[in-house]
């Protein structure tokens, strides 16, 4: 067995810890990065891109807020072209209580600065053409929201991390985090490696309760299936992404490098589980939602489907912190919002690791909060 030696170890090789590797790594920290598969290869790789400020919560409202100003800077920061596109985000009312709803929330958004208004049907279908109108109230629009590319932005960050002197390791599996008085050790991989290290961060998504239990913590993490589609590339036809919470709604985005569409729903009832197997219902019903909202689209092609885990949590709030073993950190439960969160979760990941607090504080995500209400805006 070889022994290295890090500041921290990384598990985990998509947003979350590609991102705060980058930022630890910029600090000074010697940062390895261990990835049991290829990066992106969980949930990161099987997002549809979409990031936005508009949330229920007041810390993911401050960290989106954050995020979107890192976002903004990434291909300067990275030297990699991110697609970064302020396109905003439509979230659209099609009865009084949505209506009501979003209103309370605009309420609260704006209280930190959120660019975001209330608009009627007509101005939705200004910045929709072609947008099916019918029993539409209105939506709450926030141009600020946007989109950028996963792979792009991920591989960009585990290229700094190397640039600055970091290793990323993929193929590489964690099997065990040795302790001794609740406090980190090492951490024992399939390549037969042992990583004395005294910082550990689990970031690995719909397996973090498995990484956490190494340590002999429990979690409550719990991943469910979502699928996604794509489609061929076709003209500009609209900039926001559409959000459509009826019970038979989706989402979906037009890609600003490509052109394509991309987009999904959340399953009723839910499906618990890592199970990632495309159905026959999914390719069926997406197309026909679409649409319903936008029947301009009912000639375009779709090319692919595709399945991942959303890592779920009590409250649909991530999970970030310090866990009751000294050197062991958590970054995951995100809900479905990982990849927005990416950024500046993991600058301040990085911040309460290097330096023991972070600029923002995150104690309302801590492993031991008390799960309470839940986000509204999921």
């Amino acid at each position: 067995m070889a022994s290295r030696t890090a500041d921290t170890v990384i598990v985990g090789g998509g947003i979350i810890g590609a991102a705060t590797g980058y930022y630890l790594a910029k600090s000074g920290h010697k940062v390895v990065l261990l990835e049991r598969s290829f990066p992106c290869s969980g949930a990161t790789g099987r997002c549809i891109g979409g990031i936005r400020a508009q949330f229920t919560h007041d810390l993911s409202i401050r960290v989106m807020i954050e995020s979107i100003r890192l976002f903004s800077e990434l291909n300067d920061e990275l030297g990699e072209t991110v697609h970064w596109h302020q396109g905003g985000y439509l979230f659209l009312a099609f009865d009084e209580p949505r209506k009501q709803a979003f209103l309370e929330a605009i309420k609260v958004q704006r209280n930190y600065g959120l660019d975001v208004e209330f608009i009627s049907s007509a101005e939705c279908g200004q910045i929709v053409p072609g947008l099916n109108r019918e029993g539409l109230l209105g939506g709450a629009y926030c141009p600020t929201d946007g989109q950028a590319d996963p792979f792009h932005v991920t591989y960009g960050y585990l290229a700094g991390i190397k640039r600055l002197g970091g290793e990323v390791r993929v193929d590489t599996e964690v099997t065990g985090i040795n302790t001794r008085d609740s406090k980190v050790v090492s951490v024992l991989t399939s390549k037969g490696d042992e990583f004395f290290c005294p910082n550990v961060l689990n970031a690995a998504g719909a397996w973090s309760d498995e990484i956490c239990r190494m340590a002999g913590i429990e979690v409550p993490i719990a991943p469910d299936r979502h699928e996604s589609l794509v489609t061929e590339a076709v003209e500009r036809l609209f900039d926001p992404m559409l959000v459509d919470y009826r019970s038979d709604g989706c989402y979906f985005v037009q890609h600003i490098g490509t052109g394509h569409f991309v987009g999904c729903y959340t399953p009723v009832p839910l499906v618990p589980g890592r199970n990632m197997d495309a159905t026959d219902e999914f390719i069926t019903e997406m197309p026909r939602r679409m649409v319903r909202l936008v029947p301009k689209l009912g000639q375009v092609k779709v090319l692919r489907q595709w399945a991942g885990s959303y890592c779920m949590t009590p409250d649909g709030s991530p999970i970030c912190g310090r866990t009751p073993v000294e050197g062991l950190y958590i970054s995951s439960g995100m809900s479905g919002h990982g990849f927005m969160f990416g950024p500046a979760l993991g600058k301040l990941m990085a911040e309460l690791i290097a330096c023991g607090k972070p600029s923002i504080p995150l104690d309302q995500f801590a492993p031991d909060r008390e799960f309470g209400k839940a986000e509204a805006m999921k």
